[in-house]
């Protein structure tokens, strides 16, 4: 396919190229280019947020270029610093490893595994000698650094800022020079962080690799970047049930967004559609996407049986919890296997908001008691449901 043509398809849904006419060069130089992609494992799980950027390198791959997917197994126990008001709890190598398991597996079912190289930057930034380090730290200014948003912001309110997490841009940026980029691909929170590729580049005598940011997708809540810290996310490994109900639970406003930047639809057509009936063909194609077509179909039943029939979940299994005594605390329950929710802290503020049932009865009593030896259905929100009966292990 021609540069131009390329280029047209890769521009679909960007933020901003840095820039167009360097893009089109790599594109006119008629080989396969070197595509980055890097993700520190913060987290274990990926979520549709993640997916935004992931997709449009697998546009990259339709067209014939290699993707580089690092996993930042050493940065992430630094900590980017974008987007924050004060610096990140470190991870131990062992977090970011068992997590970096997961971001492999998930990645790809989005990438073509044949056209995607899978490495992590410990490879290398593991054995730099100090000699390295100083000859990296003299590639740059701490005035340039400085310029970056987060940290003019920190300094204008008296907050500290870490000599470690002046290295990161820069860690991150010495990635491309190791990986010899040619394009690198992030969110637009990422910008500082990808330009300052460009420059290291430069200085270590390489062409500078081609700026792509994408937008950032909103949470299910369409105010804030979706993220399991806000609790506003569609995680890729949750059950059908739940990224359905959770891709219904959006407005209508936010739901054109994520067809604009999780499918190939066009948003003419789907305009044309009732909104309910457009929100249910979004959710079926992202769990058909991440899990099946059939599993798509069960899920839009389910939710059709729970919301409209103000049905049960049809396969809504028993689970017998062993605990100690005649009574025992809901919020305690969590620790004898009860998975509904992630956190003790977030199931006592779901109590608060009355967003917890106990058989069909609101709850609004973090202190509750549950009497052992008895059935319980638990419902927590519109869509999580657990049927328990508590048995005493003596």
């Amino acid at each position: 396919m021609r540069a131009e043509e390329q280029l047209k398809i890769i521009k679909r849904g960007t933020s901003e190229i840095i820039s167009e006419e360097e893009m089109l060069a790599k594109l006119g130089e008629g080989r396969s280019l070197r595509i980055k992609y890097g993700a520190d494992p913060s987290r274990p799980d990926l979520h549709l947020g993640h997916t935004v950027p992931l997709r449009k390198l697998r546009q990259f791959q339709d067209l014939g270029h290699e993707v580089i997917f690092l996993i930042g197994a050493f940065t992430a126990t630094i900590g980017d610093p974008s987007g924050r008001a004060e610096a990140r709890e470190p991870l131990s190598r062992e977090e970011v490893l068992k997590n970096a398991r997961t971001y492999e597996e998930q990645v790809l079912k989005i990438l073509d595994r044949k056209m995607t190289k899978v490495v992590f930057n410990s490879e290398w930034l593991d054995k730099m000698s100090l000699s390295d380090l100083v000859e990296l730290t003299s590639k740059q200014t701490v005035a340039r650094v400085l310029e970056r948003a987060e940290f003019k912001e920190r300094l204008k309110k008296g907050d500290e800022i870490s000599i470690l997490e002046f290295f990161y841009p820069l860690l991150q940026a010495y990635d491309s020079v190791v990986l010899k980029a040619d394009v690198e691909v992030g969110g637009t929170d990422q910008k500082f962080n990808l330009l300052m590729g460009r420059t290291i580049q430069k200085r270590y005598g390489q062409q500078p690799q081609v700026v792509l940011t994408l937008p950032i997708l909103e949470g299910t809540d369409g105010i804030r970047k979706m993220s399991k810290s806000y609790d506003n996310y569609i995680g890729l490994d949750e059950p059908p049930q739940e990224i359905f109900g959770k891709t219904m639970s959006i407005s209508d406003e936010l739901m054109f967004r994520y067809y604009e930047l999780l499918t190939d639809f066009p948003i003419s057509e789907i305009k044309e559609m009732h909104p309910r009936e457009a929100k249910k063909k979004l959710a079926r194609e992202i769990v058909t996407l991440y899990h099946d077509a059939e599993s798509a179909r069960k899920a839009a039943e389910e939710f059709e049986n729970v919301f409209q029939k103000r049905g049960l979940p049809d396969e809504l299994k028993k689970e017998t919890l062993w605990v100690k005594g005649s009574k025992v605390s809901l919020v305690s329950l969590l620790d004898v296997g009860l998975d509904i929710t992630d956190s003790k802290s977030g199931f006592r503020r779901l109590i608060r908001q009355g967003a917890v049932r106990v058989n069909g009865e609101r709850l609004n009593d973090i202190n509750a008691e549950l009497e052992v030896g008895k059935e319980y259905l638990l419902q927590v929100g519109k869509r999580r449901f657990k049927r328990i009966v508590l048995k005493n292990k003596g």
